[in-house]
């Protein structure tokens, strides 16, 4: 729980500090567009690996096969290995050709500095990639420790190359502390990797799991791929918008995927292997209680922090980035992008867990193409209400879409397990909306007295702080006179985990670039 915790801060942190030198400035927007491609195969490789080797590699443990398990992973791995390396040269080498496709609005010098920085950054496609092979193995043996220090590591890395270099490199000095914050992302793993005992350098192309995983692999891709598309339209379209709404959409979303980070994702870490445990086992009946168990604790997380989201945009941007180069200007930009992000937090956290599902149950097909669907509404909506949404439309159709995603994604899982008890979950999202509620009422308020704190950065905190306070006792509160059991399960699964030592995961399956 520190661990992620610690993670989570000091990812908070590196979006403070580059917020502080390179604000929503053009250096910023260009570097988001460079880490495109990179983020995207992030993207594609982890979800994709993870989603298809986790049920195999736990159908052979779970049925005594362990050697048989390995053979393929270290397959696998060594594969990637080989590949990756190749598609971090050839990406190297055709970036003037592919970079004008992402970037396409930016003006010749500004997209010259997009291609250094997209070559630049090809090496960490190798690191990251093979980090989601380490921690797909690590979770299937409900090891969580070193995927917690995975974000610590990039964040401090970054955040180091950052505030040391940056007088002298510039937007730069955030490039290089990618690119070597990703490889130690990967380090951090290997020692709990490696203590495993199973890693051979060998490569077994007639493995019978192989068949098997490419099967899966292949329309996994390819929704993943369908999915990071969503990302590469974004960048694309923003590109004709004015200098900082690319940065200021990326400061957004970040601010609103942070619950999505710490819980939602964290409950489908835990959440995937024993799903894929209990279908190997054919226990459908099981399959069904774990994901509404799970719908109820991210609805009880993500319900509430929508609210607040929206109530408290202007308070939260000006409070933690508000500094150096992010003036008053940049608050404003972002604040009035944020709840179009935010109405989507509910159905980006449900999709988590509703897609490792359908994964476990090895359905993919369908998965894959209620993905590609999800894409070609985002990409329809996008072009609808560019023109005159501009960056808000862009987030309102990527918050649409997933709430689209999520009504088909809750389909395709009943009629996978049978057996989803759609009263309990109605009446608790029932209760935990009213709760919602009362809080946003009660922060609405506050914000409609006027009262406005001090410009030092104490003086706002407080001012936040205390808003949050009085958010969270509210829905606390209605929550407890209403007996939502989601209350209770989230504590004592706190109290459980420090009484019983057991580790909390981190699982941010955004990519940790852009």
């Amino acid at each position: 729980m520190a661990a992620t915790f610690a993670s989570t801060l000091l990812g908070f942190i590196r979006e403070v500090i580059n917020a502080k030198y390179y604000g929503t400035h053009w250096e910023m927007d260009t570097f988001l567009a460079a880490a495109t491609i990179p983020t995207i195969l992030f993207g594609v490789f982890n979800g994709a690996l993870l989603s298809a080797l986790v049920p195999i590699f736990s159908d052979y443990i779970e049925h005594g096969r362990e050697d048989d398990a390995w053979a393929l992973a270290n397959t696998v791995l060594n594969l990637l290995a080989i590949i990756l390396t190749v598609c971090a040269i050839l990406g190297y080498v055709f970036a003037p050709w592919y970079v004008p496709l992402i970037a396409h609005g930016f003006p010749a010098p500004q997209m010259g500095v997009a291609i250094h920085m997209t070559r630049t950054l090809m090496p960490s496609i190798v690191a990251v990639s093979l980090s989601g092979v380490l921690a797909a193995m690590l979770n299937a043996y409900r090891r969580f420790r070193a995927a917690a220090l995975t974000g610590i590591a990039i964040n401090v890395v970054t955040i180091g190359f950052v505030v040391l270099l940056n007088r002298h490199y510039g937007i730069f000095a955030l490039v290089f502390g990618t690119v070597w914050g990703l490889i130690a992302q990967f380090a951090v793993q290997l020692p709990s990797f490696l203590r495993l005992g199973r890693y051979q350098l060998v490569i077994d192309l007639k493995h019978p799991g192989l068949k098997q995983m490419w099967q899966l692999l292949g329309p996994i891709v390819i929704g993943s791929a369908a999915g990071q598309l969503a990302l590469f339209f974004d960048r694309f379209f923003a590109s004709t918008l004015a200098p900082g709404y690319i940065a200021g959409m990326n400061y957004a979303t970040k601010l609103v995927n942070f619950p999505q980070q710490i819980f939602a994702a964290a409950i489908a870490t835990v959440i995937f292997p024993l799903l894929a445990a209990q279908f190997a086992k054919d226990n459908r009946r099981g399959v069904a209680r774990s994901v509404v168990t799970g719908l109820r604790l991210v609805n009880f997380i993500t319900i509430p922090s929508t609210c607040a989201l929206v109530v408290l945009a202007h308070p939260m941007i000006q409070t933690l980035f508000e500094r150096g180069t992010f003036g008053p200007s940049a608050t404003q930009l972002t604040t009035s992008l944020l709840p179009f992000s935010a109405i989507g937090l509910v159905a980006l956290a449900a999709n988590v867990v509703l897609t490792r599902c359908c994964f476990a149950c090895k359905e993919t097909a369908a998965t894959v193409a209620v993905s590609v669907m999800a894409v070609l509404l985002n990409v329809l909506l996008s072009m609808l209400w560019l023109p005159s949404l501009g960056a808000r439309g862009l987030l309102l159709a990527n918050s649409l879409s997933q709430m689209f995603q999520a009504v088909l994604l809750l389909g395709l899982v009943t009629r996978l397990v049978r057996g989803i008890d759609w009263a309990e979950l109605l009446i608790s999202v029932t209760k935990v909306a009213v709760a919602s509620s009362a809080m946003y009422a009660a922060l609405h308020w506050i914000a409609a007295l006027g009262v406005h704190p001090d410009p030092s950065f104490l003086s706002r905190a407080w001012y936040l702080a205390g808003q949050i306070a009085i958010g969270a006792a509210v829905f606390i509160s209605v929550a407890r006179t209403m007996g939502v059991p989601e209350l209770s399960i989230a504590w004592n699964a706190i109290v459980a985990k420090f009484e019983k030592n057991v580790i909390a995961p981190l699982e941010n399956r955004d990519a940790p670039i852009a």
